[in-house]
Order: C-alpha cells, then sequence, then structure tokens
C-alpha cells in the first residue's frame, strides 16, 4: 500500500470518527438531554474537524507544495507553515 493509500485509508477513518461523533450529537439533542454534554460532545467534533482539516492541509503542503510542484517550495518553509497551521487549528 503506498503513502497516499495509507493517508487517504486515514483520513477516511477520522471521517467516519466524527460521523459517529455528530450521530451522538443528534441522539443527545433528540433526547433533550442535558446541555452540559452536548457541548461537551460538540467541542471533541470541534476538535476533530480542526484536527481533520489540519492533515489535509499538511498533506497538501507536502505533496503538492514540497514534492510534486513544479515551482517546490524550500522543506523548512513547508514545515514552518505547517506549524503555523497546526497552532492556528488548535
Amino acid at each position: 500500500m503506498s503513502l497516499q493509500e495509507r493517508e487517504k485509508v486515514k483520513l477516511l477513518q477520522r471521517v467516519r470518527r466524527l460521523r459517529g461523533q455528530l450521530d451522538a450529537v443528534e441522539r443527545l439533542v433528540t433526547a433533550d438531554d442535558d446541555c452540559g454534554g452536548q457541548l461537551m460532545l460538540l467541542a471533541a467534533v470541534r476538535g476533530g474537524v480542526n484536527g481533520l482539516m489540519a492533515e489535509i492541509l499538511e498533506t497538501h503542503i507536502r505533496f503538492h507544495l514540497v514534492d510534486g510542484a513544479k515551482e517546490r517550495i524550500a522543506p523548512e518553509l513547508a514545515e514552518d507553515l505547517i506549524d503555523l497551521v497546526r497552532a492556528y487549528l488548535k
């Protein structure tokens, strides 16, 4: 299995976890459960979406701006950009 295939599998697993969390949010809202539980689960969903976005951005930077681009950027600049994205999405 290639690196890109493994990355795709990992991303799809994250998406499925997020789907499960959103299904749980729907169940809590439907059941009129306490707001505290709903808010905690929503915070977890937000963190999961931010983490997924960071992974996809990192993959984009690595594969399209460093390795596969016609006009590549320096690897050090790519790492700085990835660090910046991760810090922003926390």
